[in-house]
């Protein structure tokens, strides 16, 4: 079962992240856009995710992946079950989510690094 402590290795490092805690909820952003926000039990990660993709996400896995609240509807984001993510796949969600947030050319370098 991945941790908030597993996502925080994983986000920090990442350029322009900064964490913060908001109304008793773990959040990581870059400047003032959230792309990894936790549910205040730390069972739910709600994770920047493109909303023209989000339907099939949730479709295919919907023991893992959930649409967000109503009022996020607007917002590029979807929500999992952090225990029915493993460490590898957690990983890929939490970077390409900070990559919506980031300049393409940073995103870019940084993914040629790693």
């Amino acid at each position: 079962m991945v941790t908030v402590a597993d996502v925080r290795a994983v986000a920090l490092p990442l350029p322009r992240t900064t964490e913060h805690v908001i109304r008793g909820r773990i959040k990581f952003r870059v400047g003032q856009i959230v792309y990894v926000a936790f549910s205040r039990d730390e069972t739910l990660m709600g994770f920047g995710f493109p909303k023209e993709e989000r339907e099939w996400l949730v479709g295919t896995e919907p023991e893992k992946f959930m649409m967000p609240g109503e009022s996020d509807l607007r917002f590029n984001w979807v929500v999992a079950r952090l225990e029915m993510l493993d460490a590898e796949e957690m990983r890929g969600l939490v970077i390409d989510a900070w990559s919506l947030c980031v300049p393409k050319r940073l995103s870019a370098a940084y993914r040629e690094k790693a």
